[in-house]
């Protein structure tokens, strides 16, 4: 079947070619940069990223380390994340073992065929930031018959380091191997010690051994990929969730990440430089479990000990809910906002270290214990990457609404269910279900035939976001109509009230600068032809083509529908979006006005 999937990809982007008269340029393929606590693009324009994990495929043995088995495949998933879900950016997973297979020996053969997967994404106008993943520090801890499994460091360095067996004891989350686990402890211990072992080729010490092969992986993608698909890589994160293994007397999560973790990437920076990304930020994450909900897991850190990250670095995070997933410590579904102090927690953190924040993790078992939860328990995370309000308090409150979130969701696996991954290296333990990683049942879609399909109400995940916001964002809210509406937009504002009715609907307000338009994904339920926008620009039911010249417009390409609005000079403006929108608008508009002044009242309403 996979001979066939370059072909349907082609059919694919044809099928998706823009309608006569949606002739806008596309929107900015230009390198990212960070500033004002937010990500930018070369129009100085507000970028949130939103898309998936690519993949946990890259864990497992079956593909070599590879999100994908073939270069087509990889075409496929990416117009399909384009046309499912408008995703513009994607967490791309490689990992040491593959990359080093042996001392000093850089695998380019696997960075090749990393590399064409990559522009098989940047080819449909996606970003990219590389991750350095690793889950319990190697596969090669665990034994052939072990319950559990990792990735990340390759064999010779396990072999080397000589830790004990491994087991877990009585775990029920292979998350618990993190701290009960000896030879994972004691392996990811070594590593920050950068503790010195003697392989095959002669003694390495292993952090700077993983720094080596990180700088020629990002040296060989920058010689590599043409520059049209290196513009579009937007950074690099050093390692996927790092945590101590155990702490020297007197340590704890703070001063660990101040004395260990921010050196290391203050090195992964310089690598970063020497490697010809100094133009992009390192994506640094805190002790992983600095916010996790679940108390007796959860430990300090954030970053707290550092004073500033600044521009060059990006505050990374991963959110899941623990007590959902256990379905013992949440017996109920997600609530409106469920998530809003959690993910308020990143969004000062990022302030108070001066940088942006991305949530590169976050998502819900969507088959077996606890996947009933999946719907509630994505909008709610949604609707906390978008604002820190929930959805009763966002009308009266919206001024505090704050930056939208970029973030990546956990994950995206079109060979979800239909693996064959030996386990460990065991012929007798061949994985086929679900990510085939640990029991785990994560990802969005799964294939049907030639086809992509959403595992979970697509809805969720195709949802309308400020992609590009010429000035800075000041609120923004979504209404995806799934499990039920949560935004209850105010009985003072009737008109407004009856144009969106039980539709789907958005709201951005933004301060203007620049001369690119602001531009918003539309998510395939939002037909141009049927969608109203209701804006100071201007007031359309069905909105028009692009031109050239009209404020409220939308063009089309592989991702769907974008929304372009268009100002001129500075000022506060307002559009609410509406999917099935058929009243005239005049009077929803002065409604809009009236509450856009009310709550920003110094400013100068377009």
């Amino acid at each position: 079947m996979r001979r066939c999937l370059l072909l349907l990809t082609i059919l694919s982007l044809l099928v998706m070619a823009p309608p006569a008269g949606a002739t806008a340029p596309p929107s900015d393929g230009g390198p990212l940069t960070v500033s004002g606590g937010v990500f930018r693009d070369s129009a100085g324009r507000e970028v949130v990223l939103r898309g998936f994990n690519v993949s946990g495929e890259a864990k497992l043995a079956e593909n070599h380390g590879l999100p994908f088995a073939t270069t087509a495949d990889a075409q496929v998933s990416a117009a399909a994340m384009r046309r499912l879900g408008g995703a513009n950016a994607v967490r791309f997973l490689v990992t040491w073992a593959w990359v080093e297979p042996s001392p000093g020996q850089i695998d380019r053969d696997y960075l090749g065929r990393v590399a064409e997967q990559i522009t098989a994404f940047t080819g449909q106008g996606i970003r990219v930031y590389l991750d350095f993943h690793q889950d319990l520090y190697s596969r090669y801890l665990f034994n052939p018959g072990s319950w559990y499994t990792g990735d990340g460091a390759p064999a010779w360095v396990v072999r080397a380091g000589g830790y004990p067996a491994e087991s877990c004891g009585l775990c029920f989350h292979w998350g618990q191997n993190m701290k009960n686990n000896k030879a994972v402890t004691g392996a990811v211990y070594d590593f920050w010690h950068n503790r010195q072992v003697t392989t095959a080729a002669g003694p390495i010490r292993i952090r700077d051994e993983f720094l080596f092969q990180a700088g020629e992986t990002m040296r060989y993608l920058k010689d590599t990929l043409p520059q049209e698909a290196f513009d579009l890589i937007v950074g690099a994160d050093p390692l996927n969730e790092p945590y101590a293994g155990r702490y020297d007397s007197g340590q704890d999560g703070v001063s660990w990440e101040r004395d260990l973790l921010w050196p290391f990437y203050q090195q992964f920076r310089a690598r970063m430089d020497s490697s010809g990304w100094a133009a992009k930020p390192a994506l640094v994450e805190p002790l992983v479990f600095w916010n996790q909900n679940v108390d007796f897991f959860a430990e300090p850190g954030g970053l707290t000990g550092v004073s500033t990250l600044g521009d060059r670095y990006v505050f990374n995070t991963h959110f899941y809910d623990g007590k959902a997933q256990s379905g013992i410590l949440k017996p109920g579904k997600a609530n409106d906002g469920e998530y809003s102090a959690d993910f308020g927690k990143i969004r000062d953190r990022a302030t108070a270290l001066s940088t942006a924040a991305i949530v590169s993790e976050f998502g819900h078992p969507v088959e077996g214990y606890t996947s009933d939860k999946a719907p509630s328990v994505l909008k709610a995370m949604y609707q906390s990457l978008d604002s820190r309000l929930n959805g009763a308090s966002w009308w009266a409150q919206a001024a505090m609404s704050g930056h939208v979130l970029s973030g990546s969701q956990w994950h995206w696996d079109i060979y979800y269910n239909r693996h064959h991954e030996l386990m460990n290296d065991n012929p007798d333990k061949v994985k086929t279900d679900g990510d085939a990683m640990n029991d785990e049942h994560f990802s969005a879609v799964r294939m049907d035939g030639p086809n992509a399909v959403a595992t979970v109400d697509a809805r969720l995940f195709d949802r309308v976001f400020p992609q590009a916001v010429a000035g800075n964002t000041l609120a923004f809210t979504y209404e995806d109509r799934v499990v039920q509406a949560w935004n209850q937009i105010p009985a003072s504002m009737p008109a407004v009230r009856r144009l969106a009715g039980t539709g789907q609907y958005a709201v951005l307000v933004w301060r203007s600068g620049g001369s690119a338009p602001t531009e918003l994904h539309l998510p395939a339920s939002f037909t141009p032809s049927r969608t109203t926008v209701v804006s100071d620009l201007g007031s359309v039911v069905g909105i028009p083509a692009y031109t050239g010249s009209e404020p409220v417009a939308y063009a089309s390409d592989s991702g769907g529908s974008r929304l372009l609005l268009s100002t001129s000079g500075s000022g506060v403006h307002f559009a609410l979006v509406a999917a099935d929108g058929t009243e005239a608008p005049s009077a929803a508009l002065a409604e809009l006005r009236s509450w856009a002044s009310t709550l920003w009242p110094s400013s100068t309403l377009g």
